[in-house]
C-alpha cells in the first residue's frame, strides 16, 4: 500500500498547532488593503481555529503534516 500523500494546497492554508487542533487563516487579508480600516486589519490578522466537525473532514487530507 503505498503512502498518503498530504494535499499540497491544504499545506499553505491550514497550520498545526502543537496540541493538534487545526488553525485557518481569514479571507479578505490579501490585497486592496489601504481601503481598508486599522480596525478591520486587526481583526483579519487572527487565526481562528477550525471546527471540530471541519478538523475531522480535513483530517485526511492533512495527515503528514506536523
Amino acid at each position: 500500500m503505498p503512502k498518503m500523500k498530504t494535499h499540497s494546497s491544504l499545506k499553505d492554508r491550514f497550520k498545526i498547532t502543537g496540541t493538534g487542533k487545526v488553525k485557518r487563516y481569514k479571507a479578505f487579508r490579501n490585497h486592496l488593503l489601504s481601503h481598508k480600516s486599522g480596525r478591520q486589519k486587526r481583526g483579519l490578522a487572527e487565526h481562528p481555529l477550525m471546527a471540530p466537525g471541519d478538523v475531522r473532514r480535513l483530517k485526511q487530507g492533512l495527515s503528514n503534516l506536523k
